[in-house]
């Protein structure tokens, strides 16, 4: 899928209600202290959202670092000498246009504001009276740290995980032994004070990146630039992400960043239209340069075979978990008549799925319920398990298939008699008889066949 490619999308089945109801009945986000009338744009993660979120950092660490011999990762503070932001232009430059409604004062990015109302009213009062002329607004979320309220403690929580990564370019380069090309990563919470908050988890003030910093030659940028435009779009290939749903827009000159040589956005197609997954940028050796000139200290590479201290160029994946997340949610969401009613299911790859498998007595049975803990405490060390006896088998099979497990394993009385189990795979409901001393190699076959494979280009 080439830059600005566009095939015709196939249609997500859901919206952002549906989604956000599920989500909320069945553990995965609720709003943030609803029984205080929540907090806008602020939201919590349930046990299976937990899961969820941490399935997508996992995978995007196993992909970008332990399978990699040239990134490393990284941890930086939240909140740091505000120097860095004054060097890294956010101070400056970290700005939204910012519109108020002359007639109900709500205030809106003016960017977005076409999105929202096309035919130019107020999304909020519907009037169309006009918007004051667009001032800009600092998006940079600030706290006062120390015993004494005033500027001199002032600091600001960060708006993005980068410049951890540079500021200690030197450290992390010499203690690992690193040579061009390499990469620091890191995941963690960022904080920007956003004007508009929208579309559930999809743009929050408080959010989670994950963020790669790849440190090359100049004269190797474009190449790598590329590189890793295709290796990240093939990552969401693997999580199940449909292909139709996905394409790489480059940025118009007009777009770009003050720091960018190039971005090319991976986009989604949205319910609501393409949006934002994650930015691929050629960011030059702005950031390093930055540093050293208000920092006082080199930031370089020194090349022993060309004898010269090198300023690195960097390329820069940088991705959001939560919005990854909705993607997920979006992308995997079904509904299909089944009888005489309508089956909802999420079609989880393996590898994102909270529970990947689901161990169900056929009734909660003095003489079953041993037999299936057994099978249970045998699974749950393997994969990622749940253990429900809740309700009818069939009321069962559809929460399992709402939460997206790919496969429920049912403990019945012949199970006593005969020593297997019966494995159900959700998206096709396929059943089969499998003995319980194979049970394991059976699963693990089936959940391999389920999974998207990723091609990776050397």
């Amino acid at each position: 899928m080439t830059d600005n490619e566009i095939d015709a999308p196939s249609e997500m089945k859901a919206d952002i209600e549906k989604i956000t109801s599920l989500a909320k009945r069945r553990g995965i986000v609720f709003p943030s202290a609803e029984i205080y009338g929540g907090f806008a744009a602020a939201y919590d993660y349930g046990p299976l959202g937990v899961e969820l979120k941490r399935n997508i950092r996992e995978l995007w660490w196993q992909s970008m670092v332990q399978e990699r011999d040239n990134i490393v990762g990284l941890e930086a503070a939240i909140i740091t000498n505000p120097k860095v932001w004054s060097a890294a232009g956010h101070l400056d430059a970290f700005h939204d246009p910012l519109v108020e409604c002359l007639n109900c004062q709500a205030r809106f990015r003016e960017d977005l504001l076409a999105e929202e109302s096309p035919d130019g009213s107020c999304p909020t009062c519907k009037t169309d009276r006009g918007f004051t002329a667009p001032k800009q607004f600092n998006m940079m979320l600030s706290t006062i740290v120390g015993p004494v309220s005033d500027e001199s403690g002032r600091a600001y929580m960060r708006p993005e995980t980068a410049q951890g990564m540079f500021v200690n370019f030197s450290q992390v380069q010499s203690s690992m032994r690193q040579r061009l090309p390499f990469g620091i990563a890191q995941i963690g919470k960022s904080f920007r004070n956003e004007i508009t908050v929208k579309q559930f988890i999809f743009r929050t003030r408080e959010f989670e990146q994950m963020e790669m910093e790849f440190f090359c030659y100049p004269e190797d940028s474009a190449e790598w630039y590329e590189y890793w435009k295709q290796e990240r779009l093939n990552w969401y290939f693997s999580l199940g992400i449909r292909p139709q749903h996905l394409r790489l827009r480059a940025h118009a000159q007009e777009e770009l960043s003050h720091y960018s040589k190039g971005t090319t956005d991976i986009e989604v197609h949205f319910p609501w239209g393409w949006g934002e997954l994650e930015g691929i940028a050629n960011r030059g050796d702005f950031d390093l340069t930055q540093h050293s000139n208000h920092s006082g200290q080199k930031l370089t590479f020194f090349d022993q075979e060309r004898n010269e201290h090198v300023v690195p160029h960097v390329i820069e994946p940088a991705a959001g978990v939560d919005r990854l997340m909705l993607t997920l949610l979006l992308d995997a969401y079904d509904e299909e008549i089944v009888g005489d009613e309508t089956r909802t299911l999420l079609r989880f790859a393996p590898n994102v799925a909270p529970v990947n498998v689901a161990v169900l007595p056929l009734s909660r049975n003095e003489k079953l319920s041993p037999t299936a803990r057994s099978v249970h405490d045998r699974l749950k060390t393997q994969f990622r398990t749940q253990y429900d006896d809740a309700q009818s088998i069939g009321r069962r099979y559809r929460r399992q298939d709402e939460i997206g497990t790919p496969i429920c394993v049912t403990v019945d009385f012949e199970s006593l008699d005969d020593e297997a189990v019966t494995i159900r795979e959700r998206d096709s409901m396929k059943q089969i008889r499998v003995p319980i001393s194979g049970l394991s190699d059976a699963l693990a076959d089936s959940l391999n066949s389920m999974q998207p494979k990723m091609t990776r280009e050397k």
